[in-house]
């Protein structure tokens, strides 16, 4: 079809409606002919047909020439997408093929350009913010995958894993990282945030690359269209370890005992509960423990030592647990092993197992003070209808059975040895003891006490000082004077002895004499600054048999006293610190020609 200039311009024309310019160059990017809104090229509006068109634009001349040759040479549409005029407009420039030379049609595209600009620093700042979000950014499907569309760096210090191998799961799907045992548990979660169009919020554990249990938070939305059907899901994974190990340790100290590391008694109530509740748990077994002679312990050496035989107790027991059984400190003393599907001879095969550890524990303590002795008790349900609370009870009553056998036993090792640990840190050996029961005896015979009145003060001779075990061993040897503060330890001791002997059955008959053994005449004693004949009279017995011993041996800081001296300190202080009644009758005895 051939054009002429008319027919030409008629085109142009019909273009305007289309363009906001239009041109027709050669091959050397003349214009042949234009029309006035050529102006975009030329403020010479004039002259415009006899302008370069590229005058007036930011574009390389060369780069717009060689586009127009490719159009005329190649025969087809060329597109440079943006140029830039020095008035700040945008244009599109199509070049066409046309005739001898090319068309060129320019289109007006500052606005659009303008708001690609906006998108792209939006799309650029929306990168840089998922990319720097802590932890795992995702855009994913909704598929059992949980195939990744778009995942953030953040993925590699939360898992190991680079973004790209979760990609299209081309080396490893996000499901696989994820424990197992909660894999049907996020899907059923998410299936329900879909359903109900709701945000997902979920902690479980993922596996990282190197085998370690990471505990996450994923938080995240499903993402629908205008129409309503789910495209994707979007979300935030982050690393919550750090929390969940804190969660876990105040868990554990709600649930657990703070001394001994067993189960509490709160927890241990609630575990009953719900085992009781069970019927398939049967048969269920009850054991309880108590620990003998441990109050005895703690009079004597303090609750640090009691508190140490508490959690050797505890670690022994715990060794020997099957992972289905609950070992709980009840409180005090006192322990409980629950039992689930256990029978009453394997619970009492899983008893001798917990005896043989405290046999081995035992073998390798020196003093009977250290070792540990329990009495215990077991009973079984056998039966759905029964109550567990009802076969504790059965249990607590067998082990007050069996702790009427073996407390007496037990507390007169542990006396036996408290004494002879006594003996070896002190001054007062055993022979100073044997010489006090025997002029005690003595005392008691020519004031005519009742034989029990002598034999207690017989065992009070041996044990008055039992409290020193509480004592300091600086302090209780300590050649100088002591002072102010030493002695006030020093006089902590009757207190001490007297909760001893109250912890013990077969010393509770000297307990009141221990404690009072120190309270003098005139009231100016300790502890309770008793006086005369407010303090027991054997007291007041041993208080002069005691003096008048330990003024006639050697101490590390003075040599000992003649009988004779040592009887004149008597009188001197009967009526004041001495029962003088009983320091006479003492006078008496010792001037026996048969008493050294």
């Amino acid at each position: 079809m051939g054009f002429n200039k008319a027919t030409l311009r008629e085109l142009i024309v019909s273009l305007e409606m289309m363009f906001d310019g239009i041109a027709y160059v050669d091959y050397s990017g003349c214009m042949m002919d234009s029309d006035s809104r050529m102006q975009l090229f030329s403020t010479d509006t004039e002259n415009v047909d006899k302008k370069k068109m590229f005058e007036s634009a930011t574009v390389e001349p060369s780069t717009l020439i060689t586009a127009i040759r490719r159009s005329i040479d190649e025969h087809k549409l060329i597109v440079i997408d943006y140029i830039h005029f020095t008035n700040n407009q945008v244009f599109e420039c199509r070049i066409s093929p046309f005739m001898d030379g090319a068309l060129i049609l320019i289109l007006d595209v500052t606005e659009r350009k303008m708001a690609q600009d906006k998108l792209l620093e939006s799309k650029r700042s929306k990168e840089v913010f998922f990319q720097n979000l802590p932890g795992m950014a995702y855009r994913c499907l909704y598929d059992r995958e949980w195939t990744m569309l778009e995942v953030s760096e953040g993925c590699y210090d939360l898992t190991g894993y680079r973004a790209e191998s979760f990609i299209h799961n081309r080396d490893v799907a996000y499901n696989d990282i994820i424990n197992p045992s909660f894999r049907d548990t996020v899907w059923e979660a998410w299936e329900e945030s879909v359903q109900y169009k709701r945000p997902f919020k979920m902690e479980y554990p993922i596996i990282t690359i190197t085998g370690e249990s990471v505990w996450v938070l994923e938080q995240g939305v499903p993402v629908f269209d205008d129409n309503g059907n789910l495209v994707a899901l979007e979300g935030l994974i982050i690393n919550v370890s750090a929390s969940k190990d804190k969660e876990s340790q105040v868990n554990y100290l709600l649930t657990h005992d703070n001394l001994t590391g067993a189960l509490n008694r709160q927890t241990y109530l609630q575990q009953k509960m719900r085992i009781d509740s069970d019927p398939t748990m049967v048969p269920v077994s009850i054991l309880i423990l108590d620990i003998n002679g441990l109050k005895l312990i703690n009079d004597a050496f303090g609750m640090r030592r009691g508190d140490l035989l508490l959690q050797e107790t505890s670690r022994i027991i715990a060794k020997i647990l099957k992972d289905t059984y609950l070992f709980a400190r009840l409180g005090g003393d006192d322990f409980a092993v629950l039992m689930p599907h256990t029978d009453l001879a394997t619970a009492e095969v899983f008893w001798a197992r917990v005896q043989e550890g405290f046999s081995e524990y035992n073998m390798d303590q020196a003093n009977d003070y250290d070792r540990i002795y329990v009495s215990h008790g077991i009973a079984t349900k056998d039966y759905p209808d029964i109550q567990l609370e009802s076969v504790q009870k059965l249990a607590e009553e067998n082990m007050n059975k069996h702790k009427l056998l073996e407390r007496k036993s037990s507390h007169s090792s542990i006396v036996e040895s408290i004494k002879q640990s006594m003996h070896a840190r002190s001054q007062e050996t055993e022979a100073h003891s044997e010489r006090l029961a025997d002029l005690s005896k003595m005392v008691g015979l020519k004031m005519a006490l009742s034989q029990t009145e002598i034999s207690e003060l017989a065992l009070l001779a041996t044990l008055h000082d039992i409290g020193k075990i509480g004592v300091n061993d600086q302090i209780l040897n300590k050649p100088g004077k002591l002072t102010d503060e030493e002695w006030t330890q020093m006089r902590k001791h009757t207190e001490i002895g007297y909760r001893i002997a109250m912890s013990s059955p077969e010393l509770i008959s000297i307990a009141d004499y221990i404690l009072t053994h120190h309270e003098r005449w005139d009231g100016k004693g300790y502890p309770q600054g008793l006086s005369g004949t407010a303090i027991p009279l054997i007291s007041r017995i041993l208080s002069v048999v005691d003096a008048y011993d330990a003024m006639t041996k050697d101490r590390v800081y003075r040599k000992a006293m003649s009988k004779d001296h040592a009887i004149e300190e008597l009188k001197a202080n009967a009526g004041s610190q001495f029962d003088p009644t009983v320091v006479g009758v003492f006078i008496e005895i010792l001037e026996r020609p048969d008493i050294g």
